[in-house]
Parts: C-alpha cells; sequence; structure tokens
C-alpha cells in the first residue's frame, strides 16, 4: 500500500480512492465544473473521460473524497510513443470542483495515481500542462517525446523505470472528438 499525505480541508480529510461504480455522472460533473470557462479547455474533458470509461482505457481513475461528497478527479490512460505501446500513460484530465481548488485536493490525486502507476510497473508519464505546476511531480521536458500542435514546453516526461523512449506520442481516440 502506498503511502500518500492527504489535504485536510477545513478540519475535513480527503480521502483519495479509485472509482467505483456509480461515480460516472458526479466525476462527469466534476470535470465539466472544473473546466467551465478555463481559457486552455474547449469543454471536451468530460466526454473525454466519458470515452475513456466506454472503451475500457480508463487505466486508472481516483476520487478524491471530502466528507462523502466527491470533490475531485484523475485519469490515467494509456499512450502510445512512436506508434509503439511503451507501458506509458497520458495524465489527465484533473479536475477538482471549483470550490475546492488550490487545497490541495488535485496535487494528491496526483501524487497518488503516479505513486500507483509506479506501483504497477508502468515505465512513464506523459502530461500537457502548465510546466510549473506539473514540474512539482518530477515531470520534465525532453525533446525526444514529442506532441504535436502545442508549445513544446508544455508538453512533459516522467520516467518511472527505464529511460524515455523517443517519438510522437499519441492519446487514445477519445482525446480526439470528431
Amino acid at each position: 500500500m502506498v503511502s500518500i499525505e492527504q489535504p485536510d480541508i477545513g478540519g475535513a480529510a480527503v480521502n483519495i480512492r479509485e472509482e467505483q461504480a456509480g461515480d460516472a455522472p458526479a466525476i462527469h460533473e466534476i470535470t465539466r465544473l472544473a473546466f467551465d470557462g478555463a481559457e486552455h479547455s474547449d469543454g471536451s474533458e468530460p466526454g473525454i473521460v466519458d470515452g475513456l470509461r466506454r472503451a475500457g482505457a480508463l487505466t486508472l481513475s481516483l476520487v478524491a473524497e471530502t466528507e462523502g461528497q466527491l470533490t475531485g478527479h484523475v485519469a490515467f490512460s494509456p499512450v502510445t510513443i512512436g506508434r509503439v505501446e511503451q507501458g506509458w500513460f497520458g495524465l489527465g484530465p484533473v479536475s477538482v470542483l471549483p470550490a475546492f481548488q488550490a487545497q490541495g485536493i488535485g496535487s494528491a490525486l496526483i501524487r497518488d495515481g503516479l505513486e500507483r502507476l509506479r506501483a504497477s510497473g508502468a515505465s512513464g508519464c506523459v502530461v500537457l500542462g502548465e510546466p510549473d505546476y506539473y514540474s512539482r511531480f518530477g515531470f520534465v521536458r525532453d525533446a525526444r517525446v514529442t506532441f504535436d500542435g502545442v508549445p513544446p514546453e508544455y508538453f512533459m516526461v516522467l520516467v518511472l523505470q527505464g529511460a524515455a523512449p523517443a517519438g510522437a506520442v499519441t492519446y487514445h481516440p477519445s482525446f480526439y472528438p470528431k
């Protein structure tokens, strides 16, 4: 069992657990609200999570629970690098209800998820996001691992074991809504 320090929200402990049957509607709503109006969002995030779940490609789906209420969610799904599955995963989306943001819930979800990936033998994880935020988890820019269409400084890798492969990253088709 991995021990991850959980945030304490106004005296209420936050429990991180795997998604359970019946959590999907709450996860959809958390994700919708978390990204509603965000300048970097096109509103597709809830559909991405739903699509990953339908396709059986939601490798790791964790929720944060505060006093019985789901307050956050993080998704991890397989990616290919250079068109080859190499035991690497994509982090995201990560979502926290607006009233609970900036209280450590997102960080706790990410840390717990990365520890679970490491414990499962995963080779690494990629993320598209704010470098200042994701670097605190060990993500770094690696010019050998690319993702087309985004500024390269916003696409980062975290090696969990072995070495980083080289090539273009492709996410599950759920990330590319038609």
